[in-house]
């Protein structure tokens, strides 16, 4: 299949928009499943883990391919709770074009604003599928109106729904000036086309001049044509109008709407001649950036055949069957079963064993894929998430992902000897697939303890423990990912001196310490002259000073955002090491971080409450009690949206409340915000209970 004849899209939405339905009837109507899979019945093709079926939610992205019109369309469906956006950006990270849903009724949510950002981050082409318009309360317009104002995009409608609610029949194309209405009989399979009804005759030519005015704005040359034609029954050729529309979507310079309801099977063909015709195919993107390994130099590689072989591995999965899955897209060139090719991440070689077509959990073996396909290897051991694999004669490194910081942890003890040889394997394996869940040792305690985005990350994790790896264990409440920091400069001299007779330890350093911008990370500089330290010697300070910020001076967690300055030193010309001045650089750290003004920082979530009107004063007055600040709020057609900032140790069981004081009509979602400092009575408690653990350990 040529190259400009393939679309990799993905399916992103806010919770509970309709995603995986939408991705379920896309499936049957281009042929690619037989029956019709229900999120409500656990029949789903792409939510095919146990516990997405039993919880009727998107865990983990899959992904499939199918055919539509000659075209070749790679679909990546993506969860919606913020606990697994590291699923979302590792997705957009490879695609092409997104499609983003929004429910008719609820409109612009709290991680619509969030997939729409990473999909910013990674310049992603939309179109936009407004669902659930036979649902009470759907309000097409009001969908748009949020779209622009909360997401700042211009999004211009090229349909309109023809009714709304119960009386919901299908679409108008405002291009073709067409009604569309869908078949019940055989589950919307055909449609008909019928003329624009009378009462939306107005309707459809304010829309659609609305939206070639859009388009005027965009190209010049198509505003000459359409004033030039203005008042003739004629206009821009539908072909034109669809070509700068295009353009227009490739250049993110307008989302076009389309809309329907996925559960009752209206709108969807509709919208997949809009991925087909308004996405972008593997060459209309810019061309992937890369490293060139021989010279330093940065390179580009097109999406085309005869470019060398370049591919980013973007997800790892665990097959009980058949092992390790490594998901990778081809951005240059082709590979087939059996080619050697070199991952430049690891500095190997690796030889191309099974090759297949991800649809679900299922496979299609390939012999050869080239560039615009997004497919599986099995078998490859050494593969993680962000490796780049080349051709061995012209080797090549793409720019990693990056990923958020776990914010929340738990304890996890196996039950048995037994318990803990398996929980170690499945704890590795774990790791390996995703990217934002930490495990690590306790050093105090001896406890394994593992990290992740929130309280359902960690829920899904520890149920996936249990049953899929067969583990007896205890697990802990949870426990909040706090950081340090320092809030002045110092300095401080380090030593490390060891001689007692024979070949001793020497080594000596002093570090100013001073502290960075939010985000800033660790920061090393070596300011030393004369020869003072060796050269040979300061990579070894800096990787002591950064093993040093692991465990933080005032309760143990990690020291982040400042910087270490080293500004002096001496050595020993026969006991002076690598481990010495490591060692010297750690002592440094721990007393020149204990005169910087540490702090403790804790994860602060931005939280958006919608509710009715009537409970407003209870929700406020119970945010107010867990330390929040109300930054916003907002009218909603059915209520009100309460924004506040909240620290995430007293949203634990948030949930539980909400429903309880709200009869169950209120809900809630909550990303990270940023660290912010502990006021001096809440970190008096933490560094308190952290000494009283370590006591009783």
């Amino acid at each position: 299949m040529k190259i400009n004849d393939i679309r990799n899209i993905g399916i992103m939405a806010h919770i509970d928009a309709g995603k995986t339905t939408l991705t379920e009837r896309m499936l049957y109507y281009t042929g690619r499943k037989h029956k019709i899979g229900e999120v409500h019945e656990g029949t789903t093709e792409m939510d095919w883990m146990e516990q997405e079926k039993e919880r009727g939610i998107t865990i983990t992205s899959a992904s499939t391919a199918f055919s539509w019109k000659g075209h070749r369309i790679n679909l990546i469906d993506t969860p919606g709770h913020v606990d697994f956006t590291a699923e979302v950006e590792r997705s957009l990270r490879v695609l092409d074009g997104a499609v983003a849903v929004f429910c008719a009724v609820g409109g612009v949510e709290p991680q619509s604003e969030t997939v729409w950002i990473q999909a910013n981050k990674y310049g992603i082409p939309r179109i936009i599928f407004v669902n659930k318009m036979d649902r009470k309360g759907a309000d097409f317009e009001n969908v748009i109106s949020q779209v622009k104002k909360r997401l700042g995009a211009h999004a211009i409608a090229v349909q309109i729904p023809y009714g709304k609610e119960d009386s919901f029949k299908g679409v108008v194309d405002l291009i073709d000036r067409k009604a569309f209405i869908w078949n019940e009989d055989d589950l919307g399979t055909t449609y008909e086309e019928k003329e624009v009804p009378k009462e939306l005759g107005q309707e459809v030519e304010r829309k659609r001049e609305e939206l070639l005015e859009a388009l005027c704005d965009f190209d010049t040359e198509f505003m000459e044509e359409y004033l030039s034609d203005e008042g003739s029954s004629a206009g821009p050729s539908l072909e034109r109008i669809r070509s700068v529309l295009r353009r227009a979507v490739i250049g993110h310079e307008i989302f076009p709407v389309f809309v329907g309801s996925a559960l009752k099977n209206k709108g969807v063909q509709r919208l997949l001649d809009g991925v087909v015709n308004y996405l972008p195919s593997p060459q209309d993107r810019p061309p992937v950036e890369g490293l060139l390994l021989k010279t330093g130099e940065n390179v580009t590689r097109k999406a085309d055949v005869e470019e060398p072989f370049s591919a980013l591995v973007f997800k790892i999965m665990t097959d009980p069957y058949v092992g390790k899955l490594s998901f990778f897209r081809v951005y240059s060139g082709k590979v087939s079963v059996g080619d050697t090719v070199y991952n430049s991440g690891k500095d190997r070689k690796e030889r191309m064993g099974r090759i297949v077509q991800m649809h679900a959990n299922k496979k299609e073996d390939l012999r050869e894929v080239s560039a615009g396909d997004i497919v599986a290897v099995l078998g490859l051991k050494t593969l993680s998430t962000g490796d780049t694999l080349c051709d061995l004669g012209n080797p090549i490194v793409l720019e990693e992902m990056d990923f958020p910081e776990p914010v929340i942890s738990i304890a996890i003890e196996p039950k048995s000897n037994g318990d803990g040889e398996r929980l170690g394997q499945a704890l590795s394996k774990l790791s390996e697939e995703d990217p934002t869940f930490r495990v690590r040792i306790d050093e105090e305690t001896g406890q394994t303890i593992i990290s992740g985005m929130g309280e359902l990350h960690l829920e899904i994790i520890i149920d996936r423990i249990l049953r899929e790896f067969s583990v007896e264990a205890t697990v802990g409440p949870p426990e909040v990912a706090y950081r340090e920091t320092i809030r002045g400069s110092s300095k401080a001299e380090g030593k490390h001196i060891k001689q007692s007779g024979g070949h001793g330890q020497y080594g000596h350093v002093v570090v100013e310490f001073e502290p960075l911008d939010p985000g800033a990370g660790y920061v090393f500089e070596s300011r030393v002259v004369g020869g003072r330290v060796p050269k040979d010697y300061i990579p070894a300070v800096k990787e002591g000073i950064r093993s040093a910020s692991e465990n933080g001076v005032l309760a143990g967690y990690p020291l982040i955002d400042f910087k270490a300055v080293l500004l002096d030193g001496s050595y020993h010309e026969v006991d002076s090491s690598e481990l010495a001045f490591k060692f010297a650089a750690m002592n440094a750290f721990r007393e020149g971080i204990k005169r910087a003004k540490p702090v403790v920082l804790e994860p602060m979530m931005r939280v958006e409450v919608i509710t009715p009107e009537e409970y407003m004063g209870e929700i406020i007055k119970d945010l107010s009690s867990r330390r929040s600040k109300i930054i916003g709020m907002e009218e909603r057609q059915h209520g009100k949206i309460v924004v506040c900032e909240c620290p995430l140790k007293e949203m634990f069981g948030y949930a539980t409340s909400l429903r309880s004081f709200s009869q169950g009509r209120a809900n809630y979602s909550m990303t990270f915000s940023h660290y912010a400092e502990t006021p001096a009575s809440v970190t008096e408690r933490i560094v308190s209970g952290i000494r009283s653990n370590h006591s009783v350990a």
